[in-house]
């Protein structure tokens, strides 16, 4: 699907979000796995066969959360040097702090908070950059990607993981009756917040996917777009490279 989905619903506030993270970091990691039945592990994993070739890469993971996508790519790959995980939610950030300590990768990895748009580094200073489910959360999304060309090397690689919908119609419509009725419920139940996941799926429906968040790419000079579907298409990692 090329164009941007319709949505029954309004497109949701995107202003200060960090705030709802904040709010259910606590039970972040566990509602991810349950809700999606372990999906996001496998993603994760599909994400890091995709870095670039080349050694002692250096990673920023923009709305990083409780920094699990570093994690995966320090585990999967030996070139990955170091990272710096990147959010603008504290609490989500000192959980990550404490996931780093326990792996013993807080020599490797660090936290600090930031925002996507306005992105705290010099220009040309990192190998790769990655967000995963994040950039449909910024208020300005040509200026996010912008940002990631900004601090990438020539050669670099952007990988971003974020939710589509599926192609088929009968999965399509499967996935939205889990997504709009028993997803919220049950995050709502278990994180004591039924508002960030009702905003969840809302974000969801009404931001661009697959050629159309291709061409958002394209626009922010990135070459060799590339996409890969996972799940049948619940999910999409876009690939860029910097020239």
């Amino acid at each position: 699907m090329a164009t941007i989905p319709k949505s029954e619903q309004t497109v949701p506030a995107r202003t200060d979000v960090w705030r709802m993270f904040d709010r259910i970091a606590h039970r972040y990691d566990l509602l991810n796995r349950l809700l999606s039945m372990r999906q996001d592990v496998a993603w994760r994993k599909r994400l890091a066969n995709l870095l670039p070739e080349r050694d002692d890469l250096r990673v920023l993971d923009l709305a990083t959360g409780t920094g699990d996508v570093l994690l995966t790519l320090r585990a999967a790959s030996p070139r990955v040097r170091s990272g710096v995980g990147m959010d603008m939610s504290g609490k989500m950030l000192y959980i990550g702090k404490d996931k780093f300590e326990d792996s013993g990768q807080a020599s490797a990895l660090q936290m600090v908070r930031g925002d996507a748009m306005r992105i705290a580094a010099a220009k040309e200073s990192f190998d790769v950059v990655t967000i995963s489910f994040g950039i449909r959360n910024v208020l300005d999304v040509d200026a996010a990607l912008g940002e990631m060309h900004r601090v990438l090397k020539p050669g670099g690689r952007v990988l971003i993981l974020e939710f589509s919908l599926p192609k088929i119609a009968l999965m399509r419509s499967a996935y939205l009756l889990y997504f709009r009725n028993v997803l919220p419920r049950i995050g709502g139940l278990i994180s004591g917040d039924s508002y960030a996941y009702r905003y969840l799926n809302q974000t969801v429906e009404t931001f661009p996917y697959g050629e159309a968040f291709a061409t958002l790419m394209r626009n922010a000079n990135f070459a060799n777009v590339s996409m890969t579907q996972l799940t049948f298409g619940i999910a999409t990692i876009y690939q860029g490279d910097k020239i």
